[in-house]
């Protein structure tokens, strides 16, 4: 996937315009539709209408969420993996008490500075956040959904 800049703490946020902006639009356009119709037409069908429309925001939201929690397990291994290839062995016993959250902060940051900002994130219980504010060179994860 080509991006036009290079990735940064400022940029990385992904935003998928057929999702987040099309499709949210027919749903809202449709539950617009469905409270004026049944306002002209006070009937069980118009009402049912509207209870459908507002319904199908949930799959909505789930079907971002779900391959969202995927990738963050996903990154939670990927890092743990990576901190025992580049922490001493002695210090591998503390990766497994970085968060979830702190792993996936970590993520862009490269393998010369991860280590010590996993140390830091655990001294300074860091969230996501800080971490990536601290982050000196960035990684770029160009996969993630």
């Amino acid at each position: 996937m080509s991006e036009s800049a290079p990735q940064s703490l400022k940029n990385h946020g992904r935003i998928d315009p057929p999702f987040h902006f099309v499709l949210f639009f027919f749903l809202l356009a449709n539950l617009v539709f469905a409270c004026f119709h049944l306002w002209h037409h006070h009937s069980i069908a118009s009402a049912w209408f509207l209870v459908l429309s507002l319904v199908v925001f949930v799959p909505y939201f789930k079907l971002r969420l779900y391959p969202l929690k995927v990738q963050d397990r996903v990154i939670r291994l990927e890092e743990r993996l990576r901190l025992q290839a580049l922490a001493p062995a002695e210090w591998h016993a503390q990766i497994y008490r970085l968060s979830e959250d702190q792993l996936i902060g970590l993520r862009f940051a490269a393998d010369d500075e991860v280590v010590e900002l996993a140390k830091l994130a655990l001294e300074e219980n860091l969230s996501r956040k800080q971490i990536k504010e601290r982050i000196k060179s960035w990684r770029p994860d160009n996969f993630r959904i």
